[in-house]
């Protein structure tokens, strides 16, 4: 069985709190795992939500603002010390490369892994795992070079089990079928196309530090999960605005237009300590909303 969820490692925006770490996020996605902006304390979240780090095979960055990218160092060298014997793929904006450079020789270690850097200089596909998914940046709007990610499967065809009875087809000509596009059944030859309907891929966005810009509701179009910065509240707008960030409102407003399906909201300001004001913020624009809590899981919603 496959397994589609969000891993929520931290939630704090610029500083850690007692209750909340900085910000970073692993997606579970099949036999992948996508790590977010690991900010500082990655490696200690990843032991406490019982995920091993050797289940890391891509990190993305979104931008080099050291809550969204300390805990880069402790990762990597994690993967090195639990000999992972393979590498690892690394996605930043390009003009942050020095910085990346900084990070990945922060310490002496005697050993690292393979690290397979893919440094982002425009929009488009950055990523390509044949038949499961590409990955697209697209750049926002904060103070320094930042983008967003949007994870896409191809899509494809739902088996119908009734028609699949009436033509006679059972057993391994499914998969035959499935394969080839048409198998010979008791009566008569059986295309894929008579006993399936189209089943759209699923979508996931990450879109932190940014202000409202139209790559955020691109990332998010027709996305089933979506993760968004929502560092402040409406009543703080004039400092959103002024730091290039976005409301819980915004946020909300952002995936309704977007269309998406849920939106998870984290990147949380030290100003409030009780996250649900965020929530109740964005619901009055988007129904399911999660303010998400340090160590939460949150699935992919099944499609149909």
């Amino acid at each position: 069985m496959t397994t589609r969820e969000l891993v929520v490692l931290g939630t704090a925006a610029q500083v850690p709190t007692r209750d909340r770490s900085h910000h970073g996020a692993l997606l579970r996605w099949d036999g992948e795992g996508l790590l977010f902006d690991p900010g500082e304390g990655t490696q200690r979240q990843l032991t406490l939500a019982g995920v091993p780090a050797t289940s890391i095979t891509r990190i993305f960055i979104t931008h080099l603002h050291g809550d969204h990218c300390l805990g880069l160092p402790g990762v990597l060298q994690r993967l090195a010390l639990d000999d992972v014997g393979r590498g690892v793929h690394l996605y930043f904006p390009a003009s942050g490369q020095e910085f990346i450079d900084r990070l990945r020789t922060a310490s002496a270690h005697h050993r690292a892994p393979e690290v397979h850097e893919h440094p982002v200089e425009e929009d488009g596909m950055v990523a390509h795992v044949d038949g499961a998914f590409d990955v697209h940046a697209r750049a926002l709007d904060h103070r320094i070079d930042a983008y967003g990610w949007r994870l896409r499967e191809p899509d494809g065809r739902r088996m119908l089990p009734e028609r699949l009875r009436e033509r006679g087809i059972v057993g391994a000509d499914i998969g035959r079928l499935q394969r080839e596009g048409r198998v010979r059944g008791p009566a008569s030859w059986v295309g894929l196309d008579e006993v399936s309907e189209p089943r759209p891929g699923q979508s996931f966005a990450f879109v932190m530090d940014t202000r409202r810009c139209d790559a955020a509701v691109e990332l998010e179009r027709g996305a089933d999960l979506v993760v968004s910065e929502s560092t402040y509240l409406e009543t703080e707008a004039d400092l959103a605005a002024s730091y290039r960030h976005l409301t819980a409102a915004q946020a909300a407003t952002i995936a309704a237009e977007a269309g998406a399906r849920r939106l998870v909201l984290t990147h949380f300001s030290q100003r409030h300590a009780d996250t649900s004001v965020f929530a109740d913020e964005a619901r009055q624009f988007f129904a399911d909303v999660h303010a998400a809590r340090d160590l939460d899981r949150v699935p992919v919603p099944a499609r149909g």
